[in-house]
């Protein structure tokens, strides 16, 4: 309807500066359910005749099957056996006898060496490819301003330094799931994904279906960050479920989370930089191997600078993560930046204000060192308090860390203080809750997450060998808030997340001169 068009193309909407509900806080509607939990999520999807589905793992990446024998599974009452392709899994009335009806599966495997963690950076470094995997992530990417090598010839100080981070596992709360049932040759699946119509999109080209005879449902989801673009719970429920003839309900173990579930990108990145003996940086070289272009951009005003991407051959899966490379970059430019600092004798704060043309992350920055108090008094050794900053999202966000370093090395994490500026704020309460949860899984990688591997194999899947954040890990985390109510809102939820660990490794270095270049800094709890 023409009409209804042009009257949709003619509404306005309120200015930020005449908001009477938002800009307030509101609490989540959700809220009550979820704490009775009468909250109902994918895992706990179960319609009359529904069964419970099981998949057969490759024993590590990169293997193919040889041969399979199914006897065992299809002897079992009440067992369907489906094998398509490379494709073999069971439906059973419960858990209990899919899992015994896999176990009861025999098959042969060719594994293919693959490389290990004790050889990633050297492997990522010595594989090029043109295009990086999800294909949205694109190929190379190539900034350049000013003569960088002229600037580097005439700088009085260069500094070149290798930064790198590890892959990590999401941990969502609830692990995969979907349910999927079949009414002829339409397709519903209930599934919890970030992309519903990306996983539509799966489904019909795995199934060989038209996407019109596909629907995906996402019921409330128990956490994604990231992790949960893709279909692959979707597409086994679906391939069981037509077999069965029965709806199918798929959910993956948390074994089967942390190792077929795909990663945040490991990163190594190269960054040189050269400065005058005043204090101005004068040229600038960045370059990220594998992990993303996200957030690579500098926002410090330098005259020369070379800013690169490049993807590479990853021997795991890797996809979208909280910020996705943004936290990498932020880590290696913002730690590169504290150790440039101190190199020629100037205050990282300083040194950032110095070079900042965007007022908006000058006032995150100097709001989180207000409210931090740092400068205020020295230190004694053992204690430090680092600032670290970014755009992203079109956010800006500026977080102190304050740490405490005892003679053996280990590290308390006493206070953290984010300033955030989003522009207008819909939902301060929202806002905050965001910026807490980004902080706290920002800590987890900056401290200890990281998959181990070697050979196709995961040697830490399970929540007992992967460490995640817990209670005596968490610190008072205070947050300010600069509302902008003359800027339209901007992304807030992956923001706060990037400023968490450069903060902490330059909040290391204060208190104990140790300059920590990979992430996790202190995988066993010290500093060494």
């Amino acid at each position: 309807d023409v009409r209804r068009v042009e009257r949709a193309v003619e509404a306005r909407v309120t200015p930020e500066t005449g908001w009477r509900t938002a800009g307030s806080p509101i609490p989540k509607v959700t809220r009550a359910r979820i704490t009775t939990g009468a909250q109902r999520f994918p895992t706990d999807l179960s319609p009359p005749g529904v069964l419970r589905g099981k998949v057969l793992r490759p024993p590590a990446f990169g293997a193919s099957m040889l041969s399979v024998d199914l006897s065992g599974a299809r002897s079992m009452p009440g067992v369907s056996v489906v094998l398509e392709g490379g494709f073999v899994g069971v439906a059973a009335p419960d858990p209990s006898t899919a899992q015994r009806a896999i176990g009861a599966i025999r098959a042969e495997w060719n594994r293919p060496s693959q490389p290990s963690e004790d050889d990633l950076v050297e492997h990522l470094r010595a594989t090029k490819v043109e295009r990086s995997e999800p294909q949205e992530w694109g190929g190379p990417f190539h900034h350049e301003s000013g003569d960088v090598d002229a600037a580097f010839g005439t700088a009085d100080a260069c500094l070149a330094r290798t930064y790198t981070t590890a892959y990590i596992a999401h941990v969502p709360l609830e692990t995969r799931a979907a349910l999927a049932e079949w009414e002829g040759e339409r397709l519903t699946v209930w599934t919890g994904t970030q992309r519903p119509f990306g996983v539509r999109e799966e489904l019909a080209e795995a199934l060989q279906v038209p996407e019109a005879q596909v629907r995906v449902i996402v019921p409330d989801t128990g956490a994604g960050f990231g992790g949960k673009h893709t279909g692959e719970a979707a597409i086994e429920a679906a391939r069981l479920a037509r077999a069965s003839g029965r709806p199918v309900s798929v959910t993956w173990t948390r074994q089967e989370e942390f190792i077929w579930a795909y990663f945040r990108p490991a990163a190594v990145i190269d960054v040189r930089s050269g400065a005058t003996v005043g204090g101005a940086i004068t040229a600038w070289e960045f370059t990220n191997i594998n992990s993303g272009e996200a957030g690579i951009l500098c926002p410090y005003e330098i005259p020369n600078q070379r800013i690169d991407f490049r993807p590479a051959d990853s021997p795991l899966r890797q996809g979208s993560y909280r910020a996705l490379a943004a936290t990498a970059n932020h880590f290696a430019r913002e730690s590169h930046l504290d150790e440039l600092a101190h190199e020629i004798g100037t205050d990282p704060l300083e040194l950032r204000l110095r070079h900042l043309k965007d007022d908006r992350l000058a006032a995150v920055f100097q709001a989180a060192a207000e409210g931090a108090g740092l400068g205020r008094a020295p230190r004694e050794f053992g204690h430090g308090i680092g600032i670290a900053g970014g755009v992203e999202k079109d956010a800006r966000v500026a977080t102190c860390i304050e740490v405490r370093v005892d003679a053996d090395g280990r590290v308390e994490v006493v206070r953290i203080v984010t300033a955030f500026e989003c522009g207008a704020i819909v939902n301060p309460d929202g806002l905050v809750n965001q910026i807490e949860g980004a902080t706290v899984m920002g800590l987890g990688g900056a401290l200890f997450e990281a998959i181990h591997f070697e050979n196709g194999e995961i040697l830490n899947p399970s929540l007992s060998t992967y460490r995640v954040p817990r209670f005596a890990d968490v610190p008072p985390i205070d947050v300010i808030l600069l509302d902008r109510n003359d800027i339209p809102p901007a992304g807030a939820g992956e923001t706060p997340i990037v400023a968490v660990a450069p903060a902490l490794a330059n909040a290391i270095f204060e208190a104990t001169g140790r300059r920590l270049r990979s992430m996790p800094l202190i995988p066993d709890g010290l500093v060494r």
